[in-house]
């Protein structure tokens, strides 16, 4: 029986006498094992014995039943109609960004855009992911949080951390560059612990402006702080925002004087960096228990970093015989006394607070270092609370100590700072030797901005206002009995608008009803409507109504126009009421938040207003 079978099956010389292919009959065919064994051919007529995959002998296996016959499916695939087994979402710490929230992004990404151009920048674009050795080494501590790639093509990869490091690879490699301005807006990665809703993220953009080149001292640092000012008081947030000022060599300087180990400096520095987020006791453990300090040490460090000023901060620094015979003193004392200088020249000297408790981590930040808070940066527990934290209960062991877990509702975490930066003048030489580029420069963060600015919006109801998209227009039509909905008068209508820079769009139906039209608009808050009409266009006419009208306006059923002036009669429209709106929220006592500056608003859009809250005192 066997040898008949392998006759019919195939020919004996593709497959050993005694074996065939565990599959039940109906699963057979003489060409798709002819194929196996062309592809997978066994030597010839060697006996059968264990270890053979998916083979079995017919002679020693003569009781063998064939499973039942089964419809054949081809391996790792579902039936169509079953769900993927995995589940759909979003990676931890990422998200996707849509509707009014975009609306809400990319007004931020061009108003910080625009204070860029306006200081002279140019745009450069660098790939998302580096050589490991080129990030390696460049963040101190918070090196774990890089993402590493796989092995590609014998290159060891990792996502970019920060584009400043970038910026410097990229100097580095064009030798020609010795001075430039320039800003980057682009994504990150960081493997830290989420909070979404409050802006920190694994993914998320950041804005850069960085300033390249050999200059008299402080010119560019102060020019950077001009920056942040005239980025935030666009965004409305006047009086409400902290740039936070030190200098590396002040730092670095009252810890020598204080007794630090040259060894422990950066590591220390680290520490006194939390202090934003914790209170001193739990700082002073960190430098005691796990980083070795001595005690006394520590309380020597924790009489300065407690301090805040302005110039008479810096005095204090200056009358202390001890600080002021280090050398490092000298040099950050005699920066900052010219940064201040600059800064009211520049009318920028409001908003800053020389903080000694700033220490930005990252070890390549050689001077000046600054960060931005606001409310919302400090978490909403008290520092007194802080000091005492409940150990979790068993329930919620896991969840508190996973990195992994959202914290967005842990009241112990914060925003963060919205900005950060400082100069790192030695960069671009640990990339090409010899050659030194000093560098200033400032990173906007996008997604906690967004996180605070999407809340004030919330909170003054002006969210409400935020449109999903920017049409000014929506083009309708109507008739009575017989109507044809007027479908190519419509994109006609549109096209006009189109080439005259107005926004517009129509229902994509051939007739449409006028109900189903006008709701379109509505949800979209199109703020004005073209209605074309049989009898109005045989005349050269179309109506023009503005969406929203109290009953009893003079123009809440439309008026009519010329169709051949239509682009002409929407824009004049559209200025007028971009200029209602913006008296009409000025007389209110609103501020303008549009991503850009009142005056700035294009023709047609409409600007967001958001009332102001009080400033917020910072918390230690």
């Amino acid at each position: 029986m066997h040898t008949l079978l392998r006759r019919r099956i195939l020919s004996p010389d593709l497959i050993p006498p005694g074996l065939v292919p565990l599959l039940p009959p109906t699963a057979l065919s003489a060409a798709s094992l002819n194929s196996a064994a062309r592809a997978r051919p066994l030597p010839p007529r060697q006996p059968a014995r264990a270890g053979v995959a998916n083979f079995v002998s017919i002679r020693s296996s003569s009781s063998y039943t064939p499973p039942p016959s089964t419809p054949h499916q081809p391996p790792n695939m579902a039936p169509k109609d079953k769900a993927p087994k995995f589940e759909l979402k979003t990676p931890k710490g990422t998200k996707d960004w849509e509707g009014k929230d975009m609306v809400i992004r990319d007004r931020i990404f061009n108003t910080i855009t625009q204070v860029f151009k306006r200081h002279g920048a140019v745009t450069i674009d660098t790939p998302v992911f580096e050589l490991k050795e080129i990030l390696a080494g460049k963040y101190g501590e918070d090196s774990k949080l890089i993402y590493d790639l796989a092995d590609q093509g014998g290159e060891i990869t990792s996502l970019r951390y920060d584009l400043t490091v970038p910026f410097a690879r990229w100097l580095a490699m064009n030798r020609d560059i010795q001075n430039i301005k320039r800003y980057h807006i682009a994504k990150v990665y960081r493997r830290d612990q989420p909070a979404m809703t409050k802006g920190r993220m694994r993914e998320f953009y950041q804005c850069d402006f960085d300033i390249a080149g050999n200059y008299d001292p402080m010119l560019p640092d102060a020019e950077i702080i001009r920056i942040i000012t005239e980025v935030f008081d666009a965004l409305g947030w006047q009086s409400t925002y902290t740039i936070k000022l030190n200098h590396r060599k002040i730092l670095d300087g009252i810890f020598e004087v204080c007794g630090v180990p040259e060894d422990k400096i950066r590591t220390i520095s680290s520490a006194v960096d939390k202090l934003d987020k914790l209170p001193w006791a739990e700082v002073r453990k960190e430098m005691t228990e796990e980083k070795g300090l001595d005690g006394a040490v520590a309380d020597k460090i924790g009489e300065w970093v407690v301090l805040k000023g302005k110039r008479d901060l810096l005095q204090k620094l200056q009358a202390d015989t001890a600080l002021s015979a280090n050398a490092s003193m000298q040099a950050g004392m005699k920066d900052l006394e010219l940064m201040f200088d600059y800064l009211e020249a520049f009318n920028a000297f409001a908003p800053v607070s020389f903080d000694l408790s700033l220490a930005r981590g990252l070890d390549y930040y050689t001077g000046l270092i600054y960060e931005v808070v606001t409310e919302g940066s400090a978490p909403s527990t008290t520092p007194a609370a802080a000091e005492v934290v409940p150990a979790p209960s068993k329930k919620n062991k896991k969840a508190s100590t996973d990195p992994d877990e959202d914290r967005s509702s842990d009241p112990s975490i914060g925003v963060g700072s919205v900005a950060a930066g400082g100069r790192y003048d030695n960069l671009v030489g640990m990339f090409s030797g010899k050659t030194q580029i000093p560098c200033v420069g400032i990173s906007f963060g996008v997604d906690r901005i967004f996180s605070i600015t999407k809340a004030r919006l919330e909170a003054s109801k002006a969210a409400e206002q935020v449109r999903n998209n920017e049409v000014d227009v929506y083009v309708m039509a109507f008739g009575g009995k017989g109507f044809t909905g007027l479908l190519k008068e419509r994109m006609s209508v549109c096209a006009t608008l189109w080439e005259a820079g107005i926004k517009a769009e129509f229902l994509y139906k051939v007739k449409p009803k006028l109900p189903n039209q006008f709701k379109a608009a509505e949800i979209n808050g199109v703020p004005f409507a073209i209605v074309l009409g049989e009898e109005e266009l045989a005349q050269g006419k179309v109506k023009i109504k503005e969406m929203g009208l109290k009953d009893g306006h003079p123009e809440k059923e439309g008026v009519l126009v010329e169709l051949a002036n239509i682009a002409t009669e929407v824009r004049q429209r559209l200025q007028r009421k971009a200029e209602l709106d913006q008296i009409t929220q000025q007389a209110e006592g609103l501020k303008v938040v549009h991503g850009i500056r009142g005056e700035d608003i294009p023709a047609g859009e409409t600007a967001v207003a958001v009332e102001q809250p009080a400033p917020v005192a910072e918390t230690k």
